[in-house]
């Protein structure tokens, strides 16, 4: 679709998301009153004003979870599938609805939402299959003298935690795996970006989702609202998708109830280009992997390692490239890159890319925050980048390349390695030995071998050192909200003769 979207489209989308929290199936002001603004990136200007939940609607949030946690267990996996199956079929009728409302409160282009609604929908679908795979094992004993019975149960109330990037497809990827394995939550979505939270909610309700089971606190007061319920006994079960630093801090909280934690945190993801690759398969996936959501991905390429007999041709031809795609509001039809999401994060990105300017960085194209209402940054391609620049060591978060040349495949890797993170790498190479030796070596959860794109429901999602805990997506994801239980029986057999 290229139609341009009207305001009063956009006025009465608005107007029919529901603007309170939802506990134990009503949505209702916040208790103290308390309001959060929802605002345009592209324009600066307010959306809508919602609830923000205070303490104590988080407290009788996870109360409301609690109670509804034992019929929610018992209830049938057929049913609970059905459910999300349901949820499913609306999410993907609505898929207009979806994307529009996250490009107006997150910014990314029509294009980018419309894929992510399909993404984010398939995780209802891919954990309305699983919810009927749970399984368990009885075994006979090594000694012969006793059975062993194995079974896997809910957790129990859980506290989903999500950012402002992929407003859908984080609350998905969460609630898909939470509701399919019987457990209740509690979903707290970014201050920047809750309606689309909202909506889904209201989707699940209308799915079948029973009063309790689902409850959304959306609050400008993140810490004092979720801290006591992580330190609360009921709660069972935090899953959070963030930044490190914060991560780092709620895996610290949780150790005093031995919360089980999902942690899905920061990136730095290399992609390394090698001479014999396919060049145009390889800007191809550099495009996808560098400025898919515009760049505000965990998984984005953060350092493009190329090659030094190809590195001036990748460059120039990426620069072309980027020069290609428009900047303006995702309303607007043909644009390719949004907003940023808030002035702090392009303010972030004009200081990663200045200073590596400073210290001899040469900027191809781009390199200036764009004048005028909203939150645009130019995108951009570097190259010179000297090995100290910050923006090398830190996620950019934003439609920014940074190329650095490499000579073997020895530096390459030790290049790529070269961080505290390990979520996602993406290697370009024809050589299907190099290949092979890479997915070896390389400190990722994720390799990208020749595609510039990795995320898919049906895979294990998550990465190593300090870019998280635990899987999303594919058979492990609704293991991450189960426990495991053991019951040893005596030998049915025993007094037979």
């Amino acid at each position: 679709m290229t139609a341009t979207i009207s305001e009063e489209q956009e006025r009465r989308l608005l107007d029919s998301v529901p603007n309170g929290l939802l506990i134990n199936g009503r949505w209702r002001p916040a208790s103290d009153g308390g309001t959060l603004d929802v605002h345009d990136p592209s324009t600066g200007s307010l959306l809508k004003t919602i609830a923000s939940a205070s303490v104590a609607d988080g407290e009788e949030a996870l109360a409301a979870a609690h109670a509804a946690q034992p019929s929610w267990a018992k209830t049938a996996p057929r049913k609970r599938a059905e459910i999300l199956r349901k949820a499913f079929e609306l999410l993907v009728e609505r898929t207009e609805d979806f994307a529009l409302l996250m490009t107006l409160e997150m910014g990314k282009p029509l294009a980018d939402s419309r894929a992510e609604v399909a993404y984010g929908a398939e995780f209802l679908r891919w954990f309305s299959e699983q919810t009927n795979r749970i399984a368990g094992r009885y075994q006979t004993a090594p000694d012969g003298v006793s059975r062993l019975l194995v079974a896997k149960r809910p957790v129990g109330p859980c506290l989903l935690i999500t950012p402002w990037n992929f407003p859908l497809a984080m609350g998905t990827r969460k609630i898909g795996p939470a509701l399919a394995a019987g457990c209740t939550v509690v979903f707290k979505p970014a201050a920047l970006t809750p309606l689309t939270t909202s909506l889904l909610a209201q989707t699940l309700i209308e799915a079948g989702v029973p009063d309790g089971v689902v409850n959304v606190i959306p609050t400008r007061h993140a810490g004092a609202v979720t801290g006591p319920l992580i330190r609360d006994p009921r709660l069972r079960k935090l899953s959070f998708t963030g930044s490190t630093e914060v991560g780092q801090r709620l895996i610290a909280d949780s150790a005093e109830q031995v919360l089980r934690v999902s942690m899905e945190l920061g990136g730095n993801a290399p992609l390394i280009v090698f001479a014999d690759a396919d060049l145009d398969k390889a800007l191809d996936g550099a495009m996808l992997a560098k400025l898919r959501n515009g760049g505000e991905a965990c998984t984005a390429a953060n350092r493009l390692l190329v090659e030094r007999p190809i590195a001036d041709e990748f460059a120039e031809r990426l620069t072309q490239r980027f020069r290609e795609h428009t900047v303006g509001r995702g309303t607007l039809p043909d644009v390719k890159i949004g907003p940023l999401v808030d002035a702090d994060t392009r303010d972030k990105v004009e200081r990663l890319v200045d200073d590596a300017v400073r210290d001899g960085a040469k900027v191809l194209t781009g390199g200036q925050k764009v004048p005028g209402a909203g939150y645009f940054y130019e995108p951009t391609v570097l190259t010179d980048v000297p090995a100290g620049a910050e923006l090398l060591r830190e996620e950019i978060f934003g439609p920014v390349a940074p190329i650095v040349a490499f000579d073997s495949e020895d530096e390459a890797v030790e290049m790529a390695n070269d961080t505290q993170y390990g979520l996602v790498a993406y290697a370009f190479t024809k050589d299907l030995n190099r290949g092979l030796r890479l997915v070896e070596r390389l400190d990722a959860g994720m390799i990208g071998l020749n595609t510039g794109i990795v995320s898919n429901p049906a895979a294990p999602f998550g990465g190593v050192k300090q870019s998280g805990i635990g899987r999303e997506g594919g058979l492990e994801g609704i293991e991450e909200y189960l426990e495991t239980r053991y019951v040893g029986i005596a030998d049915p057999f025993a007094g037979l003769g």
